[in-house]
């Protein structure tokens, strides 16, 4: 993994260094499904560099005798702390349960494992939970919120300082902190970290800027684009003049996560050149966050049309916005009104383009925007709720979103995220408390108190309930049958939950203050 790429001696024979992903011993490891979920393989340690190991796999292979599994147990080991054996107590309050949580799904400060997948972080973090235990970029906004809710100041700050450290030593955030997550970033949150750390103290945000610069510089980079709709990286250049972004993976391989469902989806798919675009999409679809959901499809119900990097999609916008608009802040702070100036008039644009290309007026709603076909997509998602919470949407705007919330949206448990049953975790019935928790918080921009109140009510009954009956907060939830787990995607639902105990918190305190002010 990290350390495979160096080469090394042994025996004084000099082995050449291997991409631990494109080995044999990997592939056939994935392929053979030793483990139920991809990931299990990938985040194991070997206990040698995957040089070594491919040269004693290859030998010893076609042995009558090799067994893969024994030698694949011989040879790593598991160092995370997944199997954890996490007891719960529903004679606690859902509450006092999250409260117990935070200590169990922290991590960090990190030992650096030879060989081993993981990017070690200098200080401690909040993991997701289940299959998660490694940090997650945008997961850890959410969970942030949470953790300032309980005044757990300390470790939130501590969770900023690592995202600056992984933007400075690697040029951006990644997925996760995983070396096979390394072509790829996540929704950029960093920026709504920032200034949730800084809360009404704006001097906070000070430390941060050159950090932040360099997140948006990663997301801005390109080649010359002077054409209508012609793409590099993330960058588009619109018909009109002035660039919007796309969600995408630099890689076009399989994921090494999900080597082998990727494989599988493949499988129909013709020619080399259509296998390697649709992996990208895939890789691209994982950067999201929406890993994986209709909201992709080119064609209806064809999960193999996924088409990620065709897509301008209104979170990613919304949130680069944000970014901008956050350097403005930091710059004029510091003096420095050049910059400030400049991100300013970047923000502005964005802000004309997102209402120029991602608002259906047909349709009365944010919609994401293809760009190869020239048209808004034709699915209604809750990623149409980010213009409210960014404060991008008109007044007139925000009572139209807010309309479809309540009244397509909302279900009995909460807000739906797509209104398509594909399958896909993130789809019809499924609820997650990221989505929630930006719809929520768009609606009280806008003066829509008792709706949020509403859809605030409906999914921490739902939490409970499921708490109560489980013991467990979950990755996601099903909010159309209160009787049913969620379900769906390409692993099984998961518990901990790092961003379900921190919007539940954060909607608590939210309720809370409403109270105080007689709502």
């Amino acid at each position: 993994m990290l350390g495979s790429f160096f080469s090394c001696k042994q025996e004084k024979v000099e082995l050449k260094a291997v991409d631990p992903y494109r080995t044999q011993l990997f592939k056939d490891v994935q392929l053979a499904a030793l483990y139920k979920d991809s990931k299990t393989f990938v985040d194991l340690v070997p206990k040698k560099s995957y040089t070594i190991l491919e040269s004693e796999y290859l030998n010893a292979k076609d042995n009558a005798d090799f067994d893969l599994k024994a030698f694949v147990e011989a040879n790593f080991e598991d160092r995370s702390m997944a199997s954890l054996n996490i007891k719960t107590d529903t004679t606690n309050t859902m509450y006092e349960h999250i409260e117990q949580m935070w200590d169990k799904l922290t991590r960090g400060p990190d030992v650096a494992l030879l060989n081993a997948s993981r990017i070690p972080l200098p200080k401690k973090y909040v993991v997701p939970g289940g299959r998660f235990q490694e940090i997650y970029y945008w997961d850890s906004y959410f969970t942030m919120e949470g953790l300032l809710a309980a005044d757990r100041h300390d470790l939130a700050k501590s969770m900023v300082d690592n995202f600056a450290f992984l933007v400075d030593s690697i040029g951006f955030i990644p997925n996760g902190t995983r070396d096979y997550y390394l072509s790829r970033s996540q929704p950029p949150f960093f920026s709504m970290m920032v200034v949730a750390l800084a809360q009404n103290q704006q001097e906070l945000m000070l430390p941060y800027y050159q950090s932040l610069e360099k997140e948006y510089n990663y997301f801005m980079k390109h080649e010359s684009i002077d054409r209508p709709y012609w793409a590099d990286r993330h960058v588009v250049q619109m018909s009109g003049g002035g660039l919007m972004n796309r969600y995408y993976d630099t890689a076009n391989t399989p994921r090494p996560e999900a080597y082998k469902e990727d494989i599988h989806l493949a499988k129909e798919v013709e020619s080399l050149a259509k296998k390697a675009q649709l992996y990208q999409d895939l890789r691209s679809a994982a950067e999201s966050g929406w890993d994986f959901s209709s909201r992709w499809y080119a064609e209806d119900e064809n999960f193999s049309s996924t088409n990620t990097t065709a897509i301008l999609p209104v979170d990613l916008n919304c949130l680069l916005y944000n970014l901008e608009h956050t350097l403005e802040q930091i710059a004029v702070l510091n003096q420095d009104m050049e910059s400030a100036v400049h991100y300013g008039k970047r923000a502005a644009l964005r802000k004309e383009l997102i209402n120029a290309y991602l608002w259906n007026k047909e349709k009365a709603y944010y919609m994401d925007f293809n760009f190869q076909r020239g048209q808004s997509t034709d699915e209604l998602t809750l990623a149409g709720a980010y213009p409210l919470f960014f404060g991008i949407a008109t007044q007139d705007q925000a009572a139209m979103v807010k309309d479809k919330l309540m009244h397509v949206f909302l279900k009995p448990g909460g807000l739906v995220t797509t209104l398509k049953h594909s399958g896909q975790q993130w789809d019809a019935p499924n609820g997650w408390a990221p989505l929630q928790w930006i719809a929520v918080n768009g609606l009280l921009k806008y003066g829509y108190v008792e709706e949020a109140k509403d859809i605030m009510l409906r999914w921490l009954a739902l939490n409970e309930k499921v708490y109560k009956d489980t013991g467990k907060m979950m990755e996601k939830y099903n909010v159309e049958d209160l009787t049913l787990l969620s379900g769906g995607g390409e692993y099984e639902t998961q518990d901990g939950f790092g961003w379900t105990n921190g919007v539940a918190l954060g909607f608590r305190k939210l309720l809370q203050q409403m109270k105080e002010r007689g709502y």
